[in-house]
């Protein structure tokens, strides 16, 4: 038996997929019989730096799994207490997140004490390492962070190559992104859209997620207006919070005069309501003009519905052309010309492809990819 550490965020942080992630990692863990508990954040962003409503959740704890909020992002003299905590732990590995050069410093001071023990393996899984929003010190604050560490695992690869660009000589290997099965079995379509107040009948796509730039919410909303003397029955179920301003994307919304085609959904979707979301939709669209890979294409796999991706970074390898789902190009006509297709095609076309498909993604393979890689 192993003893394991994460290092990432954890409840009652509301960090989205990385926090499921992170949770569901742990409980594999523990099924496989090892000793594992998480290390989140006391502080992970401080408030000024936010760009959501709030950063923590009212929904209850995971079940038997050991949380400890201990990490303060920017305070230096914490990330040397915690630092040499986890170190006098000593555990055998320590499983990092990495996503942001913001964490670089904290989780790279903390993890050099750790090493001090000259027996904590420290494996990285690297979400991104070239951040979608590029500011400045990201270079370094990534490169001192990446020296911490003895292996990666990354969940797309052009993360893997981004990686390369900072560090040629220690291990690396890519592992798709597990499924979330941690969200609830899947429900009708009838009752998922009876549940959540939008018509029972009629074609609904999902745009599913926190709505950042990079995701392309606003190629999708001109897509909506060419697609409306094409497919006159159809809503855009949009399900996320905003984390940027959201007057922008208003303002397109009545200039392309298609308040009438959308659903908006945009607060905080708590993990209890993520099955109605995906149960509801006929088709899940990722229209990202940039991408490593995405969390919302496990959840699509777990809920067996299809998918339009756009053809940037990790998506088009997740998603079978003709079998998952469709992929366009993020551009507007690209995207409504799929749309198009889907219905075309039907949505039982892409069923069986979704139940063969889905069976890759187990949570077991990235644990013994990160035991593969601690041993080497």
């Amino acid at each position: 038996m192993a003893k394991v550490i994460i290092l990432g965020p954890a409840h009652p942080l509301r960090g989205g997929g990385m926090t499921t992630f992170n949770h569901r990692l742990a409980k594999e863990f523990i099924a496989m019989g090892h000793s594992c508990v998480i290390y989140s954040f006391s502080l992970q962003y401080p408030d000024f730096l936010f760009p959501g409503k709030s950063q923590y959740t009212d929904e209850p704890a995971p079940e038997n799994i050991n949380i400890y909020s201990v990490v303060n992002s920017i305070n230096p003299l914490n990330w040397l207490k915690v630092g040499q905590r986890l170190k006098k732990e000593r555990a055998d590995i320590i499983v990092v997140r990495y996503w942001l050069p913001l964490m670089g410093p904290a989780l790279g001071t903390i993890l050099r004490q750790v090493k001090k023990n000259k027996y904590t393996k420290v494996i990285c899984i690297a979400d991104n390492v070239i951040p979608h929003e590029k500011r400045p010190g990201d270079k370094p604050f990534t490169r001192y962070f990446l020296k911490a560490c003895d292996g990666f695992i990354t969940l797309s690869e052009k993360v893997l190559r981004d990686l390369r660009t900072f560090t040629t000589s220690k291990q690396a290997v890519l592992v798709q992104h597990p499924l979330y099965d941690n969200f609830g079995p899947i429900v009708s379509k009838q009752s998922a859209r009876e549940h959540l107040g939008i018509p029972p009948t009629g074609k609904i796509i999902l745009f599913f997620g926190f709505i950042r730039k990079y995701k392309g919410l606003d190629i999708l909303l001109q897509a909506v207006q060419q697609l409306k003397p094409a497919i006159p029955d159809f809503k855009l179920l949009v399900a996320g919070e905003f984390y940027e301003d959201e007057k922008g994307y208003q303002e397109l919304i009545d200039r392309l005069d298609i308040r009438n085609q959308l659903i908006l959904k945009t607060n905080f979707i708590a993990d209890s309501e993520v099955k109605y979301y995906l149960c509801a939709a006929d088709v899940l669209v990722q229209p990202y003009k940039n991408a490593t890979q995405s969390g919302v294409t496990p959840l699509a796999y777990h809920f067996e519905r299809p998918m339009i991706v756009t053809n940037v970074g990790g998506l088009p390898a997740l998603v079978p052309h003709g079998k998952s789902g469709l992929v366009c190009e993020p551009d507007p006509a690209s995207i409504a010309h799929a749309i198009k297709e889907f219905y075309e095609l039907g949505e039982d076309h892409f069923i069986p492809h979704l139940r063969s498909e889905k069976v890759k993604y187990s949570w077991k393979n990235i644990v013994e990819a990160i035991f593969t890689l601690s041993e080497q």
